[in-house]
């Protein structure tokens, strides 16, 4: 029993190494007053390779605290997938292009996914 344990465990570890180098795959959301705008940025991100995709999904209704009030509001939100290392770059990016004053930058980590497609945007974020 011990030695099945020691090679699933020393198996574990090599997966968690190769995830590693394959580098964190990462969902970004982010919400826009409007889709004209979400697409505008979603287009500037994507071609500088700060992300690999985006989904503009307009007609979404917020509920928020703002300023000590309740408010609602009609937006466009926006899934980005990014590789992790592009974190940090992706995040200035974006908060330097959006209009709001503090921005939704959520960033959600990818755990498990077709492993083409998860390539496919780290390749897609390269530099």
């Amino acid at each position: 029993m011990a030695t099945s344990f020691s090679v699933a465990a020393g198996f574990a570890g090599v997966l968690r190494s190769l995830s590693r180098m394959a580098g964190e795959i990462l969902l970004a959301l982010s919400t826009f007053p409007d889709a004209e705008t979400a697409r505008r940025i979603s287009n500037q991100l994507v071609a500088a390779k700060f992300a690999a995709c985006a989904n503009v999904l307009p007609g979404v209704e917020s509920i928020y605290r703002w300023k000590g009030k309740i408010e609602t509001a009609n937006e466009t939100l926006v899934f980005f997938k990014l590789n992790g290392d592009r974190q940090a770059a992706f995040q200035e990016k974006l908060r330097s292009l959006h209009p709001y004053e503090i921005p939704e930058i959520v960033f959600i980590s990818v755990a498990n996914g077709l492993t083409e497609y998860l390539r496919w945007v780290a390749e897609s974020c390269a530099i």
